[in-house]
């Protein structure tokens, strides 16, 4: 079983703010693959599908963004879901926009919601999807990252979350070497 996780915060104030491109990609994902996140259990709105004959997971947790890896941690728990089974997709401070990079395990970067990710689960070995956004130095941070894309933003971002279905899917098939390799 494998556990898919888009970063964002819930409420339509944050819809297409930098924070929630996780929830934009789950979107795009969930589209392709035909299901709906219709479901709600620990505080998150998620799906169940069979792909290749394994159960998949999609989830967009609903507290905020610094509290999502207590829902991490829940679905983890209930559905005796292996770390290694887990795929965070999130916004990263430190990649440009338009660019995006997976990595097997690393520090949080600062990011709030990978940090209560890693204190839920007591590791901070977990798959991940990061997706640039940037930094303007010139605004504080946290304004920064509920900010709106700029249509220039949107124009560089779009094609990535349009490639993400796919790389879920080859995620999906594939060993995270080769996955790594094929996008990095």
């Amino acid at each position: 079983m494998k556990l898919i996780v888009g970063l964002g915060n819930p409420g339509n104030e944050y819809n297409k703010t930098r924070h929630n491109i996780g929830f934009m990609c789950i979107d795009k994902i969930s589209n392709y693959f035909k299901v709906t996140l219709d479901s709600n259990k620990f505080n998150g709105l998620y799906t169940q599908f069979n792909y290749n004959n394994e159960k998949i997971i999609l989830l967009k947790p609903q507290k905020y963004m610094n509290l999502s890896g207590e829902v991490v941690r829940d679905f983890v728990n209930f559905f005796k879901i292996d770390i290694n089974d887990i795929l965070i997709i999130c916004d990263d401070l430190d990649t440009p926009v338009g660019k995006f990079r997976l990595r097997y395990k690393g520090s949080s970067g600062g990011h709030n919601g990978l940090k209560n990710i890693e204190q839920n689960i007591s590791t901070s070995e977990y798959k991940r999807i990061k997706i640039g956004i940037s930094n303007d130095k010139t605004k504080d941070t946290k304004d920064y990252v509920l900010g709106k894309f700029s249509n220039e933003e949107l124009d560089l971002i779009n094609p990535i979350i349009d490639k993400m279905p796919n790389i879920v899917e080859d995620y999906l098939k594939l060993p995270f070497d080769n996955l790594m390799n094929r996008y990095n």
